[in-house]
Order: C-alpha cells, then structure tokens, then sequence
C-alpha cells in the first residue's frame, strides 16, 4: 500500500478477513496441538513441589490471568502538555486469544512460563487479511528450544525456535522476554536447600516411634553386628505395634531432642524467606512472618502483590502485545486494572471489610 492511499473503511468496519496460518517450510508447526507430547520441564515440577515457589507462582498468574485486555491510542494534548489514552474497540483476540481455551488459562501460563524460565512463546495459528494476528496458542516451554540462545539469560527474540526437535517459523511466534531472569535459574540454590530441608523433615516425620537408642546394661558384650540386628527389629516391631518387649540387660533411651529442632522448623522458615525473595514477592503473602514488618489490610496487600510480584510480568505482557508483529504502529495494548486497583489505585471500598485490623506479623 501506497504512503498516502486511502484505507478502505468500508472493509475494516465489516471486520478483516480471517485465514489460517500456515507453517510453509517450517515443518515443526505440525507438532503444534499434538497435547500428548506437550510436557512440563523437570526444573518447574521440583521447584512447585516447594511450597514458597507454588504460592508466589499462584498469587502472580492467578491475579494477572484475571484481568482483561483493552486496547487504546496516544493523543497528544497541546495544552496539558502529555499524551493522552484514547481507547478504542479491542480486536476479537482481546476476548480469547485462543479459542480453544480460556483467556485465563492462556495468560496464567503465560505468566507461569515467564516466572519459571524468563520467557514465553505464543504461536500463531491465523491472521487477519491485514496480516496481523487473529489467535494464538501457547507453546509449552520445556517443549521449545532456541538453538541460538542457550539461556538462561535471555538477549532477544530468538530467530531459531524448535518446537518437539522440529524447527517453526519464528516470524509464525510472539516472544515474551521477562525483565527478570526465571526462578527455576536464579533460585536454583534456594529451592535446591529448601527441598533438602523438606526432605529431612519427611524423613523425621515418617519415624513411628520416639527417636533413642538401645543399651546394652549387661550380660556378655554383644557384637557390632548383633547390635545392628537388635536395632532393626525393635525398629521393625515398633512400625507394626506400639508396644515393646526388652530384657534385664538391654534399656530404651529416648533422645531428649526438640521436635522442632527435629523437623528443622527455623531453618525452613529462613528458607521460605529466601525464596520470597527469590519470587520478588513480599513475604507476608506467602505466610512468611518477618519480624517489624507490618501492613494495614487487604488493600495494601493487593497493592502490594501487584508492583512487587506482578508488575513486571504485566509490563512484558502489554509491551509485547503492543509490538508492531502483533497490532498496526500506533496501538496498544492494556490489562484493565481499573476493578483490581479501582481508581487512584485504591481498591474499590466494598472489597475491603470495614472492621478489617492492623495485621503485625512481628513477634
């Protein structure tokens, strides 16, 4: 189209043609929609099984996949001197960008791919006759690779995606690059000592029986191996029955341990807190207590959960939607945040309890 050729209105206002993508040589767009091979990274499945890392991660997608998209130009005002949002009807992607899910369960993926790894890859599946996009449909992470890029710092979008091995057309994807570096990378070492100290509870906690030792009190001195087989079957007898049996010479010692000593209690909660950290997530939202730290109510807390923990997520997700690969120069794209934070960023008053206290969380 010429520079000044007049645009057909008349066509726009009956709605572009729609047409499917097509994947031309990239044969790897016939993987796509195959859900049997679709499967989760490792690196994700053991860090969810922390439970910090599981809430923070819920909190950020559940909130931002709540929100809707709206779309809007800038319009400079000569006498304020600043640009002004003008909104404009959303395109139909806006409602479901995939049409064979929800938007939530689309956005909420997204933001979890953005929080594990540091990025997120929609694939195009059709276009409007303008050539913009008409819908999406996420590609999995542990399921894509970017041959020129090894992460897990991220430099740009990738010009070499693979998609199950098998090579997709870049120019057929939108690329959604976190500001921040994914979790699963930067939080290896925390979630790596927060899973061994679970795993130490859980052994405490599968113990039946009181933890002691036996003491041989007298008679004729028994062997290493001996000793080793007496432990094992009271050890054995006790997991069936609570009730035991020892002779003159042989004494039960219980250990006179703390059980919260045991069950490694301070040093889990320090883990938690470094893992708060590692989410970029206030620590109060996860029910880690920090000593002197206090907040007024849930509306500070949703303040809260949105520019620490979803903020730059938002940001990515809007900028990204707003590239030129996406809609025509001019436009963007929004999350309506107006029901979340209400105006002025407050929460609008019937959500929050009238009688709702000061919460301290200090000791």
């Amino acid at each position: 189209m010429g520079l000044f050729t007049k645009r057909n209105t008349a066509a726009f206002a009956a709605g572009p043609e729609i047409k499917a993508a097509t994947g031309g040589s990239y044969v790897g767009s016939g993987q796509i929609g195959d859900l049997y091979s679709y499967t989760v990274g490792s690196l994700e499945l053991r860090a969810m099984q922390v439970p910090t890392i599981s809430r923070a991660r819920d909190l950020i997608a559940s909130m931002v996949a709540c929100l809707d998209f709206r779309q809007y130009t800038l319009s400079w005002d000569g006498a304020e001197g600043e640009y002004e949002k003008m909104y404009l009807p959303g395109e139909s992607w806006m409602t479901r960008p995939d049409p064979k899910v929800t938007r939530n369960f689309l956005i909420a993926n997204t933001v979890s791919d953005l929080f594990h790894y540091g990025r997120c890859t929609w694939y195009i599946t059709s276009r409007y006759s303008t050539g913009f996009p008409a819908s999406f449909q996420w590609l999995p992470f542990a399921n894509t690779s970017f041959e020129d890029q090894a992460g897990p710092q991220w430099f740009g979008p990738s010009k070499e995606i693979l998609f199950n091995g098998v090579p997709i057309n870049p120019d057929d994807t939108v690329q959604f690059l976190s500001p921040n570096m994914g979790v699963v990378y930067m939080g290896a070492t925390a979630i790596d000592i927060a899973t061994r100290l679970d795993a130490a509870a859980r052994r405490f906690a599968s113990n039946e029986i009181a933890a002691g030792y036996l003491q041989q009190k007298g008679g004729e001195p028994m062997t290493a191996d001996e000793l080793a087989e007496m432990a094992a079957g009271w050890s054995s007898a006790r997991a069936r029955n609570a009730i035991g049996a020892l002779n003159e010479f042989v004494e039960f010692k219980e250990f006179s341990s703390d059980p919260s000593k045991l069950q490694l209690v301070e040093s889990r909660q320090h883990a938690a807190l470094e893992l708060a950290r590692v989410a970029n997530i206030p620590p109060y939202l996860v029910g880690v207590a920090v000593g002197g730290y206090t907040y007024q109510n849930a509306q500070q807390a949703r303040q809260d959960l949105y520019l620490f923990g979803a903020k730059p997520y938002i940001d990515c997700i809007q900028e990204t939607l707003s590239m030129d690969n996406v809609l025509a120069r001019g436009r963007h794209v929004e999350f309506d945040l107006d029901d979340y934070l209400g105006d002025n960023g407050l929460v609008d008053s019937d959500l929050v309890a009238p009688d709702m206290a000061t919460v301290d969380n200090g000791d």
